[in-house]
């Protein structure tokens, strides 16, 4: 017979192993994801708990399919796109980048529509 201690216990591994797993899902840290849901949340205004739901989907859609070191590079690229000025030009008119950029704004669309972003609801 098991005892409630030992049902404790086997309930807290499982726990924390299910906890391990999906915040290992290709590395993709916590605060990448939080950051991600919080951008996408700013872009796409809607009900909190909804909009929390469907960016939470998009950033486990692209962590599915790109291992986090390019995730990174992909966002790296795409935010120093935004640089005013000289230095943002000179970013902006680096063709070698353009494959990045276009990468990561297919695999964000793909996600986001998967995810039902910026789609209008019944009427």
């Amino acid at each position: 017979m098991i005892t409630s201690k030992q049902l404790l216990i086997c309930c807290a591994a499982l726990l924390s192993g299910a906890a391990a797993h999906a915040a290992d899902d290709n590395g993709y840290p916590t605060s990448d994801r939080v950051l991600y849901v919080q951008e996408c949340m700013a872009a796409h205004p809607g009900h909190y708990y909804e909009m929390v739901s469907k960016c939470s989907c998009a950033i486990d859609s692209i962590a599915a399919q790109v291992p986090y070191d390019d995730y990174i590079h992909m966002t790296t690229v795409v935010n120093a796109m935004t640089i005013g000025g000289e230095r943002g030009g000179t970013l902006r008119d680096n063709e070698s980048i353009k494959p990045e950029i276009k990468r990561y704004r297919d695999l964000n669309a793909k996600a986001q529509k998967g995810c039902f972003i910026g789609m209008e609801g019944p009427k």
